[in-house]
C-alpha cells in the first residue's frame, strides 16, 4: 500500500474495496497510515471504485482528544470519506475474538492475574462487539447502502460495561475465580502499558497504543446503521456468548486448529493460521519424533497396548506417584487399568485417560482426565518412514493448555521431568516396536531422533 504502483493492478475491475489495514506496533504509526489512506484513495478514484468500506475504530469521548490510535483511525476515516469515492466507515470498538488484539490482552490479564492493579482506564464505558457480527456488517455493507452513501456508522454489541466488567466477565465464562482489582490513581497509560507488555505476550508496541485508548470512552453514539443492517432476528451477540463461542474449542476439547495448520474451523470467532502467534491463548506442547527401523503396524501394536498393566514405556516411579497424587486431590488416579489390554476404543477409560479419537494404525489421542489446573492431550501418531515397509516414523505430542495462573505454575513445575517422561516414552516406544519378532517386524538397530519443545501462545 506503500506503493501506489502496486495499488493500480489491484483495483483493476473492483467495485467495492475494503479497508482493513493498519500498522499498529510501527512507532511511526500515525505517518504510515495517513501515507496509506492518501494512495488507497487516489488510485480507488483512478479505478472508478463505486465503494469503500473500512473498518475503523470509535470516535473517542473524554479526557481530551484521544489517543494516537483513536486518532489515527479517525484520520484514516477522513480521508477516505474526503476521496470522492462514496465510503461507508464502520466504527468498532473492542472486538471479541481470537486474533483481535483488544481482546487477546484481555484474555491474557484476566488468565494469568488473579489479582491485578487497577488504572483509571478500568473505569472506563465500552460497547464490545463480536467478531461475527463485525462481519456480518462488513459483508452487507457491499449492497446494503443506497449508491452515494458517504458516512460513518458506529457499531457496536448490546452491552456496555466497563473494562473491569469486561474482566470479570470473561472469568466468569472461562470458569476462572472472580479476579480482584485493586484501584492505583497514579498508574499511567504509559506504566499500565509496560505491565502489559510484562505479564501478556501481546507485543509492548501494540499494546501501548490500545491501552492509551482504552482511558476513552468507546460507546456508540448512533445506531443508524439498523436502517440499512437491520438486527438479526435473534438480536446481536452479547459480550458472554461472544467470549463463550470464542473460548467453545476449548470447551469442547476441539483442538485440531492447535494440532495441524492444515485444517481450521470456518466459525468466525476461532482463531486462523494467520493470526498473530500471540493470539488465541497460551499452549504449551513438548513434541518428540523418532525414526522407528521397524513396520508402521507393528510400531501401531505397540501404542495401541500403551497403559495398564503395560504401563506407559517410561519411569515407571514418576507414573505410580502422579497417579497417586492424583487420587490424594480427588482424581481417578491409574486404578481404572484398561478394558482390553491389546484393542482400543474412542471413549473408554485409559488409567487417568480418555480415548477421545482414534485411526487403526495411524493415530491414538488421549484426553487427560487427572486433576489438572488445565487441559490436556497426549497424541501418539505413526507415520511412513521413508525407507520402505520396515520403517516407520513415531511423532508424540503432549499438549497443555493452562487455567489461570495455576495452570502456567503447573507447567513451569514438571517442564523439567520431560525429558525423562515424554523422552523416555518416545524412545522406549520406538525399542519396542523393533523388538516385535523378526517375522512382523525388521532387525533391530539404533533409532534417530528429533526432539523439539514449544510454549507457544497461539
Amino acid at each position: 500500500m506503500s506503493d501506489p504502483a502496486t495499488l493500480a493492478p489491484a483495483f483493476a475491475g473492483v467495485d467495492v474495496a475494503y479497508y482493513l489495514v493498519h500498522s499498529l506496533g510501527r512507532g511511526d504509526f500515525e505517518e504510515i497510515d495517513r501515507a496509506n489512506a492518501t494512495n488507497v484513495a487516489k488510485e480507488a478514484v483512478a479505478a472508478g471504485v463505486q465503494r469503500i468500506v473500512y473498518l475503523g475504530g470509535p470516535a473517542p469521548t473524554g479526557h481530551g482528544d484521544g489517543s494516537a490510535h483513536l486518532r489515527s483511525r479517525a484520520e484514516v476515516a477522513g480521508v477516505l470519506l474526503a476521496s470522492g469515492v462514496p465510503t461507508v466507515v464502520l466504527r468498532a470498538g473492542v472486538i471479541i475474538g481470537s486474533g483481535s488484539a483488544s481482546f487477546e490482552m484481555l484474555r491474557y490479564l484476566t488468565e494469568r492475574l488473579p489479582v491485578m492493579v487497577a488504572p483509571r482506564w478500568v473505569r472506563s464505558h465500552i460497547q464490545p462487539i463480536a467478531i461475527r457480527d463485525v462481519l456480518r456488517y462488513l459483508v452487507s455493507a457491499a449492497d446494503a447502502f443506497p449508491p452515494g452513501t458517504n458516512r460513518a456508522f458506529d457499531i457496536g454489541g448490546p452491552d456496555v460495561l466497563t473494562y473491569a466488567d469486561l474482566i470479570q466477565g470473561y472469568a466468569a465464562v472461562a470458569g476462572l475465580p472472580r479476579r480482584r482489582i485493586l484501584p492505583v490513581r497514579p498508574l499511567t497509560p504509559k506504566l499500565s502499558a509496560l505491565w502489559v507488555g510484562l505479564v501478556t505476550p501481546v507485543p509492548g508496541a501494540i499494546a501501548r497504543p490500545l491501552v492509551a485508548s482504552l482511558v476513552h470512552e468507546a460507546v456508540c453514539g448512533e445506531h443508524d446503521i439498523e436502517t440499512y443492517i437491520p438486527d438479526p432476528p435473534e438480536g446481536l451477540t452479547g459480550f458472554d456468548d461472544a467470549v463463550r463461542l470464542a473460548l467453545r474449542r476449548v470447551r469442547d476439547a476441539d483442538v485440531e486448529t492447535r494440532w495441524s495448520t492444515a485444517m481450521w474451523s470456518d466459525a468466525p470467532s476461532e482463531p486462523l493460521p494467520t493470526d498473530p502467534t500471540w493470539s488465541g491463548g497460551t499452549v504449551y506442547t513438548d513434541e518428540r519424533e523418532r525414526q522407528v527401523r521397524a513396520p508402521t503396524g507393528d510400531l501401531w501394536r505397540v501404542i495401541e497396548a500403551i497403559g495398564g498393566e503395560n504401563g506407559w514405556y517410561s519411569f515407571p516411579l514418576a507414573w505410580s506417584v502422579r497417579g497417586w497424587l492424583d487420587r490424594l486431590v480427588g482424581g481417578v488416579g491409574l486404578r481404572r487399568g484398561r478394558r482390553d489390554p491389546r484393542r482400543l476404543q474412542v471413549g473408554e477409560a485409559l488409567d487417568f485417560w480418555r480415548v477421545e479419537e482414534i485411526e487403526p494404525g495411524a493415530l491414538l489421542r488421549l484426553r487427560a482426565e487427572m486433576r489438572l489446573p488445565g487441559r490436556a492431550w497426549l497424541e501418539m501418531r505413526v507415520c511412513d518412514g521413508g525407507g520402505g515397509d520396515k520403517h516407520s516414523r513415531y511423532r508424540q505430542r503432549a499438549v497443555f493448555l493452562p487455567k489461570g495462573l495455576a495452570g502456567h505454575a503447573y507447567w513451569a513445575c514438571v517442564w523439567p521431568f520431560h525429558a525423562v517422561i515424554f523422552g523416555g516414552m518416545a524412545r522406549n516406544i520406538a525399542r519396542a516396536a523393533e523388538r516385535q519378532p523378526p517375522s512382523s517386524a525388521a532387525a533391530s538397530g539404533r533409532t534417530v531422533a528429533s526432539i523439539s519443545s514449544a510454549t507457544r501462545p497461539k
